[in-house]
């Protein structure tokens, strides 16, 4: 019998093949009546071949026969029950729409944290929650996520809900998904990326949890909702999903699923396919959460470094001591500051900003410490040293104030951050009042007559330098060589 099986499942695989939608619907639905809890000896071993034959469509093997198991009634979860919350319940209800909660919100108020904002599916597609929501008079806003079926209405002109229907993935390209619109709660729950993330929450309490992660919550696990290598296929940067989630949840540093890992070496090439904005965004979150010096090792170790814009031999070392070092300092702490650990060249930070597009700020503080970190203690030593640096140019006073944090300065840091910097009393305006003209001659005349003032313990009043100094500062200028004549003809 377990033979014909095997072949009708391999009939139903074959015809349904490039039909992922329909894949999808029929492996996730027959599984669930097929679970080996719910049935004879006799169902059972028909049950472990299907869902043998299922594993390449990322099918869980492990699903509740009755997913509606529990119900919850904690303060977090009557916390966000504001106005205009219960306001948009009653229009779905009006309507015979169901409306749960879907997601991050849920986790949160399944470990007894108080949700920052709540993500809410339905079974109504976008059309009849626009056609509802004309007739409710309720205002619309932000169209853009209405392709991927999300609505998001705005409450009473108070609060904005993002509302998005059921939906199955039916063709992934490791970045993006076509999808369509489903009213099947599992089948949504099963294109989701964690277990922990694949929970519904009604408005009555109840929990509806099919691929137990409430379980997986409890104990403090993080795995992807069926095989890890499909769902991870379907969107790459579920890889750095994996590890930021990681931190958050884990109560252990390295207690990874083997599987996982193994998934994760498999496909991280597909990061490449992964814009640098959407890996930074991750990144950030890694390097300041819990557990970050070991998830970025672990990182590493699953070859993620190249395409996250880190060298192919990552300072590691360095990153542990600036893990350590920042611990005596009160947070939060600036992402690229650890990402700057890793890297060994001022060529290394032009190469992390082109692949994840950092912004002006970090891309040039990763420059400015990556270029001076080796000259704290040889060229910059006292407090004098680094309040110079600040006025200097180039540079930035939190960029000084960031470099004494990196290089562990922990007294120097701390004076830094209290002196109030005196202004330099001299202006451009001032100078071609005495005759300079306003050009490349005249920064390098007022960067020279900086610096006199910075020696001067900032004492020299603009009058005193400018009658003092600036004829000395105007003579010691060399003279630039002749340009030679290039027209004239050689004799």
């Amino acid at each position: 019998m377990q033979n014909t099986f095997h072949i009708f499942c391999r009939i139903v695989r074959t015809q349904l093949k490039g039909k992922r939608i329909l894949s999808a619907a029929f492996s996730t639905n027959f599984a669930r009546h097929m679970s080996p809890g719910n049935h004879t000896t006799e169902a059972t071993q028909l049950a472990q071949a299907l869902q043998a034959n299922l594993k390449p469509l990322g099918v869980p093997s492990k699903m509740r026969a009755d997913p509606a198991f529990k119900k919850i009634d904690t303060p977090e979860f009557q916390s966000i029950f504001t106005e205009e919350l219960r306001a948009l319940i009653d229009i779905f209800k009006r309507h015979n729409y169901e409306l749960r909660i879907a997601g991050g919100a849920v986790r949160d108020i399944v470990m007894g944290l108080t949700p920052k904002d709540i993500d809410l599916a339905t079974t109504a597609t976008p059309d009849q929650m626009k056609e509802m929501f004309s007739k409710e008079d309720v205002r619309m806003i932000n169209a853009k996520g209405e392709k991927h079926g999300t609505i998001t209405p705005r409450i009473h002109n108070k609060e904005n809900f993002e509302v998005t229907t059921l939906r199955i993935d039916v063709l992934t390209d490791g970045r993006h998904a076509e999808v369509q619109f489903t009213t099947d709660w599992q089948l949504d729950a099963n294109r989701r990326d964690l277990t922990i993330n694949s929970m519904f929450l009604g408005f009555d309490g109840t929990l509806y949890d099919y691929f137990y992660g409430f379980d997986d919550l409890l104990q403090r696990r993080v795995v992807f909702v069926g095989d890890p290598n499909v769902r991870i296929k379907e969107d790459y940067l579920r890889i750095l999903r994996y590890f930021r989630f990681y931190g958050r949840i884990a109560r252990e540093p390295s207690k990874h699923d083997a599987e996982t890992l193994r998934a994760i070496r498999e496909n991280v090439g597909g990061l490449a396919r992964i814009s640098g904005e959407r890996i930074w965004t991750e990144l950030q979150k890694i390097v300041v959460g819990n557990f970050g010096f070991e998830l970025v090792q672990q990182m590493i170790a699953a070859g993620l470094a190249p395409y996250c814009g880190l060298p192919a031999e990552p300072n590691i070392d360095e990153f542990k001591r600036l893990c350590e070092d920042l611990a005596n300092y009160s947070p939060p702490h600036l992402p690229i500051l650890y990402l700057i650990a890793l890297l060994h060249t001022s060529e290394d930070a032009m190469q992390l900003h082109q692949r994840l597009k950092l912004s002006a700020y970090e891309r040039d503080l990763a420059l400015f410490i990556t270029q001076n970190r080796h000259k704290v203690d040889a060229d910059f030593r006292t407090l004098r040293d680094f309040q110079r640096l600040c006025l200097q140019p180039y540079a930035k006073r939190e960029y000084v104030e960031e470099l004494l944090k990196y290089t562990n300065k922990f007294n120097l840091y701390h004076d830094l951050k209290s002196w109030k910097a005196p202004r330099f009393p001299l202006s451009g305006s001032m100078l071609k009042e005495r005759g300079l003209a306003a050009d490349k001659r005249m920064g390098v005349i007022m960067t020279r007559l900086r610096s006199i003032w910075i020696d001067s313990d900032f004492s020299l009043s603009g009058e005193e330098l400018l009658e003092q100094h600036l004829q000395g500062v105007i003579e010691g200028l060399a003279t630039p060589p002749a340009t030679p004549n290039k027209k004239r003809k050689s004799q």
